[in-house]
């Protein structure tokens, strides 16, 4: 979880799509929930058209990627909330063949989650939060160690790297343990609409950066070698 830096806060692009409620003024945002709840009414206010050729635009910048391409495992997540949906980039890579994954809250540690095989189980419920979910038990696990991409929604996000997500933590502890370890640590690309870009989020110490972001307008790749040694990979 990312916290607003102290001050203004403005997105670096107003529009979404041309949809009236983005063309808005976006106005001071000086505290973490109001960023997040005014970011999350408004990519709620996108019409079911606007939606799919986000997906069909995020579809076609992921197929750029060469590791998207040759990946055998990926994580992805169900779209709610507004979110950008990552399913029709993940249903072409099912029939070339590739593993997918969706992330199940685990039932015993305190905001972790685990990464269950859905392609071949089809079996969903909904979780606590009323997001659908493989059922634990009846659908294999992957570690997260042996995934190969983790697509993760987003909140909002700057071109560091840095990621709000819904404020539970979830990703971040799951892959803290691959920190200063010798386990493999999965691509993590932040899916999002483009107007969900800000100027800068504040980092803390448990937050895990992205590798690269992916909108409906662009892949952004984040060098790390131009970002401050702390937030180095």
């Amino acid at each position: 979880m990312t916290a607003a830096l102290p001050g203004f806060l403005f997105p670096l692009l107003p529009t979404c799509t041309q949809h009236p409620v983005w063309n808005e003024v976006f106005g001071i945002v000086s505290t973490l929930p109001s960023l997040r709840t005014t970011l999350r009414q408004r990519r709620r206010a996108l019409t079911t058209r606007q939606q799919q050729l986000a997906a069909t635009n995020i579809c076609q910048h992921l197929s750029q990627l060469k590791q998207f391409q040759h990946a055998q495992r990926i994580a992805y997540y169900l779209a709610n909330d507004g979110e950008i949906s990552p399913q029709t980039a993940i249903s072409k890579v099912e029939k070339r063949g590739q593993q997918t994954y969706l992330p199940i809250l685990h039932p015993l540690k305190h905001n972790r989650l685990y990464f269950a095989s859905h392609r071949n189980q089809p079996t969903l419920r909904p979780n606590r939060f009323g997001i659908a979910e493989p059922q634990l038990g009846k659908n294999p696990i992957a570690p997260v160690w042996t995934l190969d991409i983790i697509l993760l929604p987003l909140v909002a996000f700057d071109r560091a790297g840095n990621r709000m997500g819904m404020g539970g933590g979830f990703y971040d502890r799951t892959l803290a343990r691959l920190n200063n370890s010798t386990m493999k640590r999965p691509l993590l690309i932040g899916l999002a609409h483009h107007c969900q870009e800000v100027e800068q989020l504040q980092t803390q110490s448990w937050d895990i950066p992205l590798d690269i972001i992916a909108t409906d307008k662009e892949l952004i790749h984040i060098d790390t070698k131009t970002l401050p040694s702390k937030e180095l990979r």
